[in-house]
């Protein structure tokens, strides 16, 4: 079946006009030919300084594009009313939220303002939205308490809230869980997908949060240094070498295997992990940081005397148990950390 763009963009050049110093304008990225679907979750990756929130910014119709189209609902953004865009499009930010004597009930119903106007009373229609809109975010138990009195993690679900009692087919958000702890961050990943996918609303969010952004979008935009964007399926991405390639650092590697970065580059030999899964990619994490390269087979050598480096974790009733083989000899530890130790030694 088909998706349905809700919004698109043909040849898109995004940046800043001339002034402030500059006499010309200022590309950041051009030849952008994007789709954001229903019911689809986006995540825009990108390194620093790319232009992920200009591209937000633009594409919600705070900043002119430089050239090229951008299509809302198959009609020009341009042509739209700043009205008829905030029907369209909600669009929530990435500033920490500083207002106060205000209730979560109160913050949320500002998502109407664009059918009420500022001063417009609330219908019953208008407040069965609100519910709803509060309802879906888990926020029943604020919904009385001062906006300040929140954690950081609950007013960024306020302020989702508020996005969706707007009531628009997009939803765009410009780091989102930027200044939240890590399970706030997967709660709020979480609570977007689900949005998404229950609502068939667009939502497109930007994001330096990479592991989340492979688990959790439907699909990638991924905005290289030099001002292209790559679209796709984070698994094709990262298959296609398209991912490593938008992030190579010389500090770090993407290992496809694993879809993780690896923060350190091999300085030892490499050490041939087999057995449980879950202990597994623990003891690899702990063997990488201390500079092995990891394979994940059971080599078997004829030679007894090879110097091969052998790790094999068995679940066994009292806890985990590490057997090592380097074929000059052997050990077994009980533990990652008895593991390290004896391996620094060898």
């Amino acid at each position: 079946m088909k998706s349905e763009a809700i919004i698109s963009t043909q040849n898109l050049e995004i940046g800043f006009p001339p002034g402030a110093g500059r006499s010309s304008p200022k590309t950041v990225a051009s030849q952008i030919n994007v789709a954001l679907n229903r019911g689809e979750v986006v995540c825009l990756l990108g390194p620093n300084g790319s232009g992920k929130s200009t591209l937000i910014r633009t594409l919600s119709g705070l900043h002119t594009p430089l050239d090229g189209r951008i299509q809302l609902s198959g009609r020009e953004l341009s042509a739209f009313s700043a009205k008829e865009k905030a029907r369209k499009i909600s669009t929530v930010l990435t500033d920490r939220i500083i207002v106060g004597n205000l209730s979560v009930y109160e913050l949320v119903s500002f998502g109407r303002t664009p059918y009420t106007g500022w001063f417009g009373s609330l219908r019953k229609k208008d407040e069965k939205i609100i519910h709803s809109a509060i309802e879906s975010t888990g926020l029943e138990p604020f919904v009385d308490r001062d906006v300040l009195r929140l954690s950081d993690g609950e007013r960024q679900k306020v302020m989702i809230a508020r996005a969706l009692a707007q009531d628009t087919p997009v939803i765009l958000l410009d780091e989102p869980t930027a200044h939240l702890d890590l399970p706030n961050r997967v709660e709020i990943i979480r609570l977007l997908r689900r949005l998404s996918h229950q609502t068939q609303k667009g939502i497109l969010l930007s994001t330096h949060e990479l592991d989340l952004a492979l688990r959790a979008a439907d699909t990638l935009w991924l905005m290289s240094s030099d001002g292209k964007v790559i679209t796709g399926t984070p698994e094709d991405l990262v298959l296609e070498g398209s991912f490593e390639s938008v992030f190579a650092r010389d500090s770090f590697d993407f290992d496809r295997s694993s879809g993780s970065f690896t923060l350190h580059q091999p300085t030892k030999q490499t050490a041939y992990l087999s057995g449980d899964a879950v202990a597994k990619f623990w003891t690899r994490r702990a063997l990488e940081r201390e500079g092995f390269k990891v394979n994940e087979t059971k080599r078997r050598t004829r030679d007894a005397r090879a110097s091969v480096l052998q790790i094999e974790v068995k679940n066994n009733k009292s806890g985990f148990v590490w057997k090592v083989s380097t074929g000059k000899g052997g050990f077994s530890s009980s533990s990652i950390k008895e593991l390290v130790a004896r391996l620094r030694i060898m």
